[in-house]
């Protein structure tokens, strides 16, 4: 018997520096690193959970930008929908505070070293979100790679 799909969403920012690089995070929890983000809660929509996220993790109070990519990517036994918005640019990294618990250090790199640094979904998610910047489109993704709609 089929049963209604009970979908993990998560959000997610991409932040910049003046260089055009990208932030990622290593996490204190897991090998490979990340964009800054997490979980949707329970009540909480996409927007509230980025903000929420980024605050926890970054110590930066910032209202995401535009969305950049909704991707349909399952893991395991769990449907998953991955929203990344647009963080903007990060001008001053000193302002960063790092949640200690979860996350071991940041950095700024470029595309091209992002997509050695994440796991090969999210280095996907990641490149079309770039292009969805560039273009000012919102792209729709399954398992990171771009759909019609």
């Amino acid at each position: 018997m089929d049963h209604p799909s009970r979908a993990i969403s998560a959000a997610g920012a991409l932040f910049f520096d003046e260089a055009g690089r990208i932030l990622l995070v290593e996490p204190t929890y897991k090998p490979r690193w990340e964009i800054p983000g997490g979980v949707v809660e329970h009540g909480e929509t996409p927007t509230e959970a980025c903000r929420r996220e980024v605050e926890e993790e970054l110590g930066l109070q910032r209202e995401p930008g535009r969305l950049l990519v909704v991707d349909w990517a399952p893991h395991n036994n769990d449907d998953r929908i991955l929203f990344v918005f647009d963080g903007g640019m990060i001008t001053n990294p000193r302002e960063i505070r790092l949640q200690a618990a979860e996350l071991k250090s940041y950095e700024f790199v470029t595309p091209e070293r992002a997509v050695e640094r994440l796991i090969p979904r999210l280095a996907r998610r990641v490149a079309e979100a770039l292009r969805a910047r560039e273009s000012g489109e919102i792209r729709y993704l399954e398992h990171g790679v771009s759909r019609l709609c």
